[in-house]
């Protein structure tokens, strides 16, 4: 490996540094910049003996099949493991959703108790109370604020605990360390829906999580064209999630890891700015009358903000807020009402949505609206910053307001 690549590749050097380099082996990219896309289904051997040895061998860089990858999954795969800390290899699949699906499969049995933190990702609660329910599995839904009384939530079946932090909607950060620690005590898994962050801003298995798992829908690919997920683990965990990824066949399309590849060299740099943006919103929206709470963790004084100060290097473009009015059409005059702000699932990506949320619907271990709280505070909506220029997207805002509360 030159000498050039070798720090990206090895994971050493700054993140910026790591995200530019990672990846790029000489035998994966020849004489150029970037990985080739390797589309191919059969491998060829050169004989019968080295046929015997494929099967013998099963890790990125050794060709095999189709199913287990060529160098543009490996590039991606050995890029993300570099911006991991503590990591020992990475697994791709082909949504955030079938990532998440894949490390629980990988940690679960039947019989077994999931805990599910409250505030997390709908699809993430869909799954816990129906595909694995189906596979005999119980999830129990947990208060990821209450880190006195989480102990209490084990049981001998208890084998895995599935946070988030920031949650999607509401964006509680919790004690990640703290509830890890817990976990690991009791002789079950910890894993993590890191999506808000990556691991440029939470680095979750330094933090005592066994599996990251991340949307590469999201800022990875950052250009809303490719749909993609991923896990990351220590040596013991990422063995067994690329096993049960393999007995799943799962697999993702080299042309996706290439797009993918190519959001992550730029990744760092829409983080910040869609950050910085994103807490001048949440200042502006502080002072406005309309609004009740700003649910920003970046933003001092918002409900978290000390927990992300310690544990995070940070954030990213998505964050919510709470309207003042009680009115339950007030979100949805809102989001019509804005032009330069898209209407759409998802995040991430270089262009603003806005989404309005009700998040009582997917709340049954903790009350919401929170105790504090007025009772007609319950609404809001929840904000992609993208890379339009902030003063924009402010003046969209508060015609947005202005005309809303005209109607």
């Amino acid at each position: 490996m030159s000498a050039k690549n070798d720090s990206g590749a090895s994971g050493k050097g700054g993140p910026h540094t790591r995200l530019a380099a990672a990846g790029r082996r000489p035998e994966w990219t020849g004489p150029v910049v970037n990985p080739p896309v390797w589309r191919a289904s059969t491998h060829l051997y050169p004989d019968t003996a080295a046929l015997k040895e494929g099967g013998r061998t099963n890790e990125d860089g050794r060709f095999f099949y189709g199913r287990r990858g060529a160098p543009t999954q490996w590039a991606l795969a050995e890029a993300l493991t570099a911006i991991e800390p503590g990591a020992a290899g990475t697994v791709l699949y082909p949504s955030g959703v079938a990532a998440i699906a894949g490390a629980l499969l990988a940690v679960l049995k039947p019989g077994d108790v999931l805990l599910v933190t409250d505030n997390a990702y709908e699809p993430s609660r869909v799954m816990a109370n129906g595909l694995l329910r189906r596979m005999g599995v119980e999830a129990r839904f947990f208060d990821p604020r209450d880190v006195d009384g989480f102990a209490a939530q084990f049981c001998e079946r208890t084998k895995a605990v599935l946070l988030e932090s920031p949650g999607s909607l509401t964006m509680e950060v919790c004690d990640v360390p703290a509830l890890a620690a817990i976990a690991r005590e009791k002789g079950a898994v910890s894993l993590i829906d890191n999506t808000w962050a990556s691991p440029l801003g939470f680095p979750a298995l330094e933090r005592g999580c066994d599996i990251a798992i991340t949307s590469l829908t999201k800022h990875v690919g950052g250009h809303s064209d490719l749909m993609m997920g991923a896990a990351s683990g220590g040596e013991r965990w990422y063995r067994r999630l690329r096993q049960t990824a393999q007995a799943l066949g799962q697999v993702v399309s080299p042309d996706d890891a290439a797009l993918a590849l190519r959001g992550l060299r730029t990744m760092g740099l829409r983080l910040e700015r869609s950050a910085a943006t994103a807490l001048a919103l949440a200042e502006w929206l502080e002072g406005r009358d309309e609004v009740a709470h700003v649910l920003c963790p970046m933003l001092p004084g918002s409900p978290g903000h000390e927990l992300w100060r310690r544990d995070f290097a940070g954030g990213c473009g998505l964050f919510s807020f709470i309207f003042a009015s009680d009115d339950a059409e007030a979100a949805d005059r809102f989001v019509d009402a804005l032009s330069l702000f898209g209407i759409g699932f998802s995040w991430g990506g270089f262009e603003s949505l806005a989404l309005p949320i009700d998040p009582a619907k997917v709340r049954t271990a903790s009350a919401w609206p929170p105790a504090g709280w007025a009772p007609g505070h319950r609404r809001g909506v929840r904000l992609s910053v993208g890379l339009e220029d902030p003063a924009d997207l402010v003046a969209d805002m508060e015609q947005a307001f202005t005309g809303t509360r005209q109607a």
